[in-house]
């Protein structure tokens, strides 16, 4: 058991079980009830995603000290109560079940979903 974390959109791989995602807005374009056959997600969980200004913090990062300004910026939004209860219960989660949480990013490493597994990871969650 364990999480995996995916890029929304991508082919399921298997064994990933229920698929969140952790993104501020659902896909453009895309009927809801496709949500889930399209392979974006099963929930949709924006309460794991960084608020919109922090979330242009990242997308207009082109250097380390930008993106390193992200990052604390968004660990700060995940220190919520809120937000860390939620990080909690996936982290606990990761031990009885398959779970796959994603954003829409093409590249992991300049994405909040880095900064979720690493989150994740010090929760003592088991990631894939």
């Amino acid at each position: 058991m364990s999480i995996h974390i995916v890029r929304l959109g991508s082919p399921r791989q298997p064994g990933e079980g229920l698929r969140i995602g952790t993104v501020r807005r659902p896909p453009r374009g895309v009927p809801r009830q496709a949500f889930a056959s399209q392979d974006w997600y099963d929930v949709w969980y924006p309460d794991l995603a960084p608020s919109n200004d922090t979330m242009k913090l990242g997308r207009e990062a082109t250097s380390q000290a930008q993106w390193a300004h992200f990052v604390r910026q968004y660990k700060k939004e995940m220190n919520s109560p809120q937000a860390r209860h939620s990080l909690a219960l996936l982290a606990a989660l990761s031990h009885h079940t398959d779970i796959a949480i994603g954003c829409y990013c093409e590249q992991e490493a300049h994405c909040h979903r880095a900064v979720l597994r690493q989150l994740l990871v010090e929760l003592g969650a088991n990631l894939a």
